[in-house]
């Protein structure tokens, strides 16, 4: 049975949604799952929210309970032995502020966490919501939407239930080995978009293969509530 590793909450998560080659990410998908598409197109999603009231194993740690994390992601899907699907997300790098988080992620997860400095930004005027997040490698790099004030439930078929509504991580520890853990949260809701800016040196932060995102328009956005949520420990599949 999975224990309940890290308590959390993730909160205000802004999401831009980029249409790409599923050959792009074939070398990225772990062994024995594949890739998760939504009405037959294949999403990467760039991610940042903030990591509040974090808990190890139920015990806070001083000075790394409130963090940001911007992440680049994809979907996949694993089918179990009995024949049910888990629908999951897999990472191609991690951002976060804070040494000792990357470490604990990179060595009980395998999962590709970097440190760099980061900072963000919300805001609530004429039932507007503006949330920034930026990353600085060499310069920095900003992720923002301007929303609605108001959330929202989900759609029911919608792309942003396919884009929130994954509750697995897959991590390819290597070509033979994969590692699996769940994460637990209730449905969130999402505050319209209105506008977004994506201004981020790709090649610089995620590799060649993924620079062309710097000239290429989103498919989408959106912007989650969030909600405590729990991580449950990895296991290798």
């Amino acid at each position: 049975m999975l224990t309940s590793f890290l308590t959390a909450e993730w909160r205000k998560l802004a999401m831009v949604n980029y249409t790409v080659s599923p050959d792009l990410l074939q070398p990225f998908v772990p062994k024995n799952t594949e890739l998760d598409l939504f009405e037959g197109q294949c999403f990467v999603s760039l991610i940042g929210f903030l990591f509040d009231k974090v808990s190890l194993l139920g015990v806070p740690i001083p000075f790394h309970t409130t963090f940001e994390e911007v992440n680049l992601r994809f979907y996949v899907k694993h089918r179990t032995k009995e024949g049910q699907w888990k629908r999951g997300v897999t990472f191609v790098k991690e951002i976060v502020p804070k040494y000792a988080v990357s470490w604990v992620a990179n060595a009980v997860y395998h999962e590709p966490y970097v440190t760099l400095p980061m900072r963000h930004e919300w805001q609530t005027t004429n039932e507007q919501l503006r949330v920034s997040y930026e990353w600085k490698q060499k310069q920095w790099n900003r992720l923002e939407l301007l929303a609605d004030a108001t959330s929202i439930p989900l759609a029911a078929g919608s792309l942003e239930e396919f884009i929130t509504e994954h509750y697995w991580g897959y991590t390819k520890y290597n070509n033979f080995t994969t590692y699996e853990y769940g994460v637990e949260h209730p449905r969130w809701e999402v505050y319209p978009v209105k506008t977004h800016i994506v201004d981020v040196n790709f090649e610089a932060v995620y590799g060649p293969n993924f620079g062309f995102l710097s000239h290429q328009s989103p498919h989408s956005a959106l912007l989650a509530e969030g909600s405590a949520i729990v991580v449950k420990s990895a296991q290798k599949l």
